[in-house]
């Protein structure tokens, strides 16, 4: 009985582990498509839109993190001690789980705010370099949303992932025709 439990629970793995890899492998095939159309000129300041959403979602997880520490603390779920050192009296990870979020949207977003305001200085963005933009913004977000509600491994790790394809697009394609 219990190892065709085990079995089972193998099975399930590394069903997850390939949907997970064939996610990654269309995305990644979908983004040298993406690299490979036809683009037409856009104005950079396109970009600020994009900009602006994802300072949205990083002030929503902001406000969920505040909100869930602040909530924890008045009902006795986490202790205050613990936001003293942050070494005592660890609260439940479902409480830090939005910290954490919040901390990655400090990490890799930056290099976003940043190829986005070069786009704009220089003058140079095209239709691909916008669609990449939203779709950094779109799987950042579903990144947070996955890892502060439900923290499925597979699915956090393919919109991590994909996310990064896109920033990586960007600046390889700023990197090829900016200069």
């Amino acid at each position: 009985m219990c190892g065709e439990r085990e079995s089972k629970s193998a099975s399930r793995r590394g069903a997850q582990r390939a949907l997970m890899y064939g996610l990654l492998a269309a995305g990644a095939l979908g983004f040298v498509v993406l690299a490979l159309l036809p683009h037409a000129p856009a104005d950079p300041r396109s970009l600020v839109k994009p900009m602006l959403a994802m300072v949205v979602v990083t002030t929503a997880v902001w406000l969920a993190m505040a909100s869930v520490r602040n909530w924890a603390i008045l009902t006795g779920r986490a202790s205050p001690k613990h936001y003293l050192d942050y070494k005592s009296d660890p609260p439940p990870d479902w409480i830090e789980r939005p910290a954490r979020a919040y901390d990655n949207l400090m990490q890799a977003p930056t290099l976003f705010y940043v190829i986005s305001i070069l786009m704009i200085v220089t003058g140079w963005a095209d239709s691909t370099q916008v669609t990449l933009a939203w779709m950094f913004v779109a799987l950042r977000a579903a990144h947070a949303v996955i890892y502060i509600g439900v923290n499925v491994l597979p699915a956090r790790f393919v919109s991590f992932a994909l996310s990064c394809f896109a920033l990586w697009e960007m600046w390889a394609r700023f990197a090829l025709n900016a200069g």
